[in-house]
């Protein structure tokens, strides 16, 4: 079976470049981030491998950088080399590949935002750890059973 990309999404600011790999129900996932590329692979629910490299469009620091994954997707967050330089592009190359866009929900002009792009960073790496936690299902014990309640009214 032939190797598929995975839809990408990014997007840019001060600090760091984020990236979405959009597979849904991932197994076997890989991500090596290095200082000038990207390799990620996984599978998807139907056991379709994917597979993308992207070589950055500047150098970045892979040792901070991070990825995290839920069941939706898999986000990098990667580490600028120099922070406030605005990449016009994600990749290296001037070709856009058709698997690659950019994610207009959370692109914008970043000039001066740097607290604020510290507090989302933060803010999304605390849901990502509390959705990937798992905690024992929520006791039953006080709900209300209906066939009690109307065996009670019948007597």
């Amino acid at each position: 079976m032939a190797r598929q990309h995975a839809r990408t999404l990014w997007y840019d600011r001060p600090k760091y470049v984020f990236m979405e790999f959009c597979v849904e129900d991932s197994t076997d996932v890989h991500v090596l981030i290095e200082d000038h590329r990207i390799v990620f692979s996984c599978k998807n629910a139907d056991g379709v491998e994917l597979y993308n490299e992207i070589e950055f469009y500047a150098k970045v620091n892979s040792k901070d950088s991070q990825d995290k994954r839920s069941g939706r997707s898999i986000t990098c967050f990667v580490r600028k080399w120099k922070e406030k330089v605005a990449w016009p592009r994600l990749t290296k190359e001037d070709i856009k590949p058709v698997w690659l866009s950019v994610d207009f929900d959370n692109w914008r002009d970043w000039e001066g935002d740097e607290e604020v792009e510290l507090a989302q960073v933060e803010h999304y790496a605390e849901l990502l750890k509390k959705v990937s936690t798992k905690r024992p299902p929520p006791g039953m014990d006080d709900l209300d059973d209906d066939s009690d309640s109307a065996d009670a009214t019948s007597n």
